[in-house]
C-alpha cells in the first residue's frame, strides 16, 4: 500500500511535466520575444543611423556609426537567442555572420557598399540553397518549419519553391534600390521595405498551407514509423 501510494505521489507530481520526447507547446510570448530578437539588430541599426546622422558633423558618416550598432546589436541578439532557447537558428545565425564579415569591411575601408550589399549576398544564398535542396528532391523548409507546420510532401515543396523565387526577387530589389538610391534610402527601405514585404508574403502562404496540410493520420502513422 505504502509503494502504490508513493507511485501515485509521484504520478502527481509528474502529471504536469513533459517528458524528454516531448516537446512543450511555445507559447505566445515566447514567439514574440524570438521575433523581437531576430527583429532588434535591425531596429538598433535604423534608430542608431537617425541619431547619428543628426549628432555628426558630416551626415554621410551615420551610417558607418549604425553599422557599429548593428555589429553589436546582432552578437547580443545571437548570446540571448543561445540563452534563451539552448540552440542558434541557421538564418539568424548565417545572417549575424554575414553582418559581422560586411560590417566589419564597411568599418574598415570606411565604404558603405559593403553593408548595403549584405542583404544581396544573404538573399542570393537562401535561394540557392533552397533551390539545392530542391534539386536533390529534398524541400529543406521542412527541416526548418517542420516543428511548426504539418505539410504533405507537395505542399513543402511548393512552399520551398515560392520562398526561394521570393529570396531571388528580394535579392534583386535590393540591388536595384542601394544602386540607384542614397544610402540613406536604402536604409529606411531595409526596414520599410523588406520586412513588410517579408511579412506579407509570409501571410499569403496561407492558403497554400491550408490546402497542403498533411491528415492527422498520415503524421500519427509518420511518427510510429
Amino acid at each position: 500500500m505504502q509503494r502504490e501510494t508513493k507511485a501515485a505521489a509521484a504520478d502527481r507530481d509528474n502529471a504536469g511535466t513533459p517528458s524528454p520526447d516531448q516537446t512543450p507547446p511555445r507559447s505566445g510570448s515566447a514567439e514574440f520575444g524570438k521575433l523581437l530578437i531576430e527583429l532588434g539588430p535591425l531596429l538598433v541599426f535604423f534608430v542608431a543611423n537617425y541619431v547619428a546622422s543628426r549628432a555628426v558633423s558630416n551626415p554621410h558618416d551615420a551610417i558607418f556609426w549604425g553599422t557599429g550598432a548593428f555589429m553589436i546589436a546582432t552578437v547580443v541578439a545571437l548570446v540571448v537567442s543561445r540563452a534563451l532557447w539552448g540552440r542558434l537558428p541557421v538564418m539568424p545565425l548565417v545572417s549575424g555572420a554575414l553582418v559581422l564579415v560586411f560590417g566589419a569591411l564597411t568599418l574598415y575601408l570606411k565604404n558603405e557598399v559593403f553593408i548595403m550589399v549584405k542583404p544581396t549576398i544573404l538573399y542570393t544564398l537562401f535561394a540557392v540553397v533552397l533551390f539545392a535542396g530542391l534539386a536533390r528532391g529534398t524541400p529543406l523548409l521542412k527541416y526548418a518549419l517542420g516543428a511548426t507546420l504539418n505539410l504533405t510532401s507537395t505542399g513543402w515543396r511548393l512552399l520551398t519553391m515560392r520562398w526561394a523565387v521570393f529570396f531571388v526577387l528580394l535579392a534583386l530589389l535590393n540591388e536595384l534600390v542601394w544602386r540607384t538610391q542614397t544610402p540613406e534610402f536604402w536604409i529606411k527601405f531595409k526596414l520599410l521595405g523588406f520586412l513588410p514585404l517579408t511579412i506579407v508574403f509570409a501571410i499569403a502562404q496561407t492558403g497554400l498551407m491550408r490546402r497542403h496540410e498533411a491528415p492527422t493520420s498520415a503524421i500519427e502513422g509518420a511518427n510510429e514509423g
